[in-house]
């Protein structure tokens, strides 16, 4: 313990960074799965149906064109980039032979805990720069440890991987703000921190922030370089992607700009301070409130801290469709300039001077909260039932189709193809009850001439592939279910049944609509 110590001393951002690695590693092998729909359906999904000549979700025009000729292909507001690098990582993978599903996410999660250092190592160098090691080493803990990173940080949600860009750009903005202008310095912070918004389009409101407190503090020669680094990042990335896709530049961001506002007040709306309360939240009060005080103190003294992040943070908090991700790429930088604000308060405080041993409560409540839920966000894994479901039925050889029933619910649960390892044709089940709707997709979920057909008979007695399995998801009425699907196989035998893990029952007991269920995977014999 004393070398460690010692070791500590000597080198904090080392020790520091070994230890986000290594609560991130912990995440690499057990935190399986996908969060959300979007960095699973958006990404993975996407880049792997590329690779079998697919096109999830239709959003490429060649398939667009395939299923209706008649119509115009139109782009889905989707960046392509961060799919795109995914495409070519599946490539790489796929020529040295790695087919495994698992074990192609396996090399995705670890080299996204990798780069997400980047964000504990400029967080420590900001810090350290604007106040002292003392305060460095509070950013870099929190950041290497705070209890939702190490799981957020190796999945493949935008919202995360964006932040390395805005944080490492961030850095050569604020090492270089005391100096003479440098035009390359700037130049390369402008292009690398616009990165992010080819990741992620939102976070053009902190890029362009960035960019406006430099020509608010009449730094023209700064602003010209940063405005033309980030413009050639941007115009490069979604001009020529776009352009060879669709025949013109900025399709994609045009469209997702188009739908943004015509959807804004259809769907996600909540209270307008909801994202001061999912800050408040994941960063653990009492200490997220003395981070929000800390986080205003910054505001003429570090404008680049403060104002980039609070231009995005109000836009979020104005604009009706809110989502809790949707403010996750300020989420080290909030907690980079509160701390500096609050410790830095603290330090000429002639009251916290005399009495910081008041705030020490808030550190160890803030800690031992943080150590309780740390172990269990790192080692979920998250939608495990749908994973697993799939990776078992591609590992039958028999398995070329398979009925998803779930007639106890509205809607259908999107079944995740990629861990099924083969392309396998799906008659996915709803609404209540078997006589209503039986939803026919190709594999990886291309539509074909029928999306609609009535029942399950008109699989049983029409000229369509014939399934060899019936996974039920839900263990509502299983029995019942299972009867009735016998009226039409009724030599359905019992394979085995998939549950869901630990924190998918715990966020379905919290949230009843989250649905996380038990899979029941019965084998149609003929």
């Amino acid at each position: 313990m004393e070398k460690i110590k010692h070791y500590y001393a000597q080198n904090p951002l080392k020790s520091i960074l070994i230890l986000a690695f290594v609560v991130r590693f912990i995440a690499v092998v057990f935190s399986q799965g996908y969060g959300f729909h979007d960095d699973h359906f958006l990404v993975i999904e996407a880049a792997q149906s590329w690779i079998e000549k697919n096109n999830w979700n239709d959003w490429l025009p060649s398939v667009q064109k395939q299923i209706d000729p008649d119509v115009e292909a139109i782009p889905q507001g989707h960046s392509l980039v961060y799919a795109g690098v995914h495409y070519v990582f599946f490539v790489v993978m796929e020529f040295f032979g790695l087919q495994n599903p698992k074990a192609k996410m396996f090399l995705i999660r670890l080299i996204h805990a990798l780069f997400s250092l980047l964000i504990v190592s400029y967080g420590y160098k900001i810090a350290k720069h604007y106040a002292n090691e003392k305060v460095a080493k509070q950013v870099g803990l929190i950041l290497a440890l705070l209890w939702v990173m190490p799981f957020l940080s190796v999945h493949n949600l935008v919202e995360i991987v964006c932040i390395p860009f805005i944080m490492w750009g961030l850095w050569l903005l604020i090492k270089n703000e005391d100096k003479e202008p440098l035009f390359k310095a700037y130049f390369w912070a402008g292009l690398i921190m616009s990165l992010a918004i080819s990741i992620r389009f939102q976070t053009v409101l902190i890029v362009g922030g960035s960019g406006l407190i430099l020509l608010v503090q009449k730094r023209w020669k700064a602003t010209i370089a940063f405005g033309i680094g980030a413009l050639l990042s941007f115009v490069l990335l979604q001009s020529v992607i776009d352009y060879y896709i669709w025949g013109r530049p900025f399709a994609e961001f045009a469209e997702y700009v188009r739908y943004n506002l015509q959807a804004k007040n259809e769907y996600g709306h909540n209270v307008w301070y909801m994202y001061t309360t999912v800050l408040g939240g994941l960063v653990i009060p009492p200490l997220s409130i003395f981070l929000f005080v800390g986080w205003f103190l910054v505001l003429k003294k570090h404008p680049l801290l403060f104002w980039p992040s609070f231009l995005f943070f109000a836009f979020h908090n104005y604009f009706p469709n809110k989502q809790e991700r949707f403010i996750l790429p300020i989420l080290p930088l909030f907690i980079l300039a509160g701390v500096i604000g609050w410790w830095m308060y603290m330090d000429k405080s002639v009251f916290w001077t005399k009495n910081k041993k008041l705030f020490k409560p808030v550190m160890v409540i803030f800690w031992v909260l943080n150590f309780m839920v740390l172990p269990v966000f790192s080692t979920t894994y998250s939608k495990k039932s749908r994973c697993e479901t799939m990776a078992y039925l591609g590992k039958q050889d028999d398995a070329k189709c398979v009925i998803i029933e779930e007639s106890v619910r509205t809607g259908t649960t999107k079944m995740p193809m990629f861990y099924g390892a083969k392309n396998i044709q799906l008659y996915q089940l709803d609404r209540y009850n078997l006589e209503d709707s039986v939803h026919y997709l190709k594999p990886r979920f291309i539509k074909t001439h029928e999306d609609t057909i009535t029942s399950p008979q008109e699989i049983k007695y029409n000229n369509w592939a014939q399934p060899e399995y019936v996974a039920f998801i839900n263990e509502k009425n299983i029995d019942e279910r299972v009867e009735k699907m016998k009226v039409y196989y009724p030599n359905l035998e019992y394979s085995t049944t998939i549950k869901p893990s630990y924190i998918d029952l715990l966020m379905r007991a919290l949230t009843p609509s989250n649905n996380n269920q038990l899979v029941f995977i019965y084998k149609v014999n003929n």
